[in-house]
């Protein structure tokens, strides 16, 4: 205890914490503020925080370097007890946020420690939709970790907005699409405020991000619901079916052709198309599910005249480039604004399959004309 009692920056605190994964520690001088009460609050040693506090040596409120008071490490790593005996305290600030404007409850919902929290939420004091420096709030934390439990806690308290956006305009649906929280999207698509289509302010709607990380079950969901719209571009221009096309979600694109309101043709803001983006990536089973709608055209450019047979070559996918040369509209020395043929991009690249198999359909058309 007395050796505690000295607290700041000790090698004993600083050993201790090298052993914590995702902590940045820098130099001999960032664990300035990092008391003996801080220490025993992180790791939840319970008998410790209680005599230090008895010996009256701290400021329970004080922050450290990250601007952490005790009791918001004690919230973030789930330390019931301890959590108990600095609430019991009367000049604690159950409140108190840190200098990112998170307070010790957005940090318990974040890390789902359902338990911590409802100690909180039977506090006065508390806030339980503050939301932080980003605009985020307690039940957007929960919902982008998928603490489903946390989240149906949360959402019983009136005061929680379940539709409640960030300051990019993000709202927990949104980030639960996202990270693909199937569990999360089902119990806020059940609440009255919530729009299932509402983007955020780069015109990106759940929709758009759960069929860009090709979270099928999220965009089945999503697509249950009449308000959202399937082909919704966002500020690029860029619809959930190229996102999905992007990244080489099959899945998502064979679902989201199925709606008759998708266009597998339609542009973004640069002139590209699904395929095209498919064709960038070496999506190779979209392309073959792109290829086969009538409407699309697989030597199609873009506003630079880039064809998806450009983009492959360029990055040598040589799956797909064989996929675009067996289609008879495809020209395989067709050059861009820029006046670059395929072959060019494959030569560049080094791409010496390519270089070959370029080379003898180019002869080949040449000695048919």
């Amino acid at each position: 205890m007395e050796l505690l009692k000295e607290d700041y920056n000790q090698i004993s605190t600083r050993l201790l914490l090298t052993q914590v994964k995702d902590f940045y520690l820098g130099n001999r001088d960032t664990l300035f503020r990092f008391s003996g009460l801080h220490c025993a609050s992180f790791f939840g040693i319970v008998e410790v925080v209680s005599g230090l506090i008895e010996m009256g040596y701290y400021d329970i409120n004080k922050v450290d370097f990250w601007g952490y008071a005790p009791l918001t490490w004690a919230a973030r790593n789930g330390h019931v007890g301890v959590v108990s005996i600095l609430l019991g305290r009367g000049e604690i600030n159950p409140d108190k946020s840190d200098r990112g404007g998170r307070t010790p409850l957005s940090f318990a919902a974040s890390f789902g420690h359902e338990e911590v929290v409802k100690i909180f939420l039977g506090r006065e004091e508390v806030n339980s939709d503050k939301a932080d420096n980003d605009g985020k709030t307690p039940l957007l934390h929960a919902a982008t970790s998928g603490h489903e439990g946390m989240v149906k806690i949360l959402l019983r308290r009136g005061e929680v907005d379940p539709g409640k956006p960030d300051r990019g305009c993000r709202t927990p649906l949104l980030f639960a699409a996202w990270a693909g929280r199937e569990g999360v999207v089902i119990i806020l698509l059940g609440r009255e405020g919530v729009s299932p289509d509402k983007p955020d302010k780069w015109g990106r709607t759940p929709l758009s991000y759960a069929a860009r990380h090709g979270y099928e079950g999220v965009v089945k969901l999503l697509l249950r619901r009449e308000e959202v719209n399937p082909d919704k571009p966002d500020n690029l221009g860029r619809a959930p079916l190229l996102f999905a096309a992007w990244t080489g979600s099959e899945g998502v694109v064979k679902i989201l052709l199925r709606r008759e309101e998708v266009n597998p043709v339609k542009l973004d803001n640069y002139g590209g198309t699904p395929l095209s983006y498919a064709a960038r990536r070496g999506g190779e089973g979209v392309v073959k599910t792109l290829l086969g709608r009538e409407e699309v055209h697989p030597d199609k450019p873009d506003y630079l005249g880039r064809t998806p047979l450009s983009f492959a070559t360029e990055y040598g996918y040589e799956s797909v480039v064989k996929i675009l040369l067996g289609r008879e509209e495809v020209n395989p020395d067709k050059p861009d604004n820029g006046g670059r043929r395929p072959l060019s991009y494959a030569i560049q690249n080094s791409h010496v399959g390519l270089v070959m198999l370029l080379h003898s359909r180019n002869t080949v058309a040449s000695r048919a004309v």
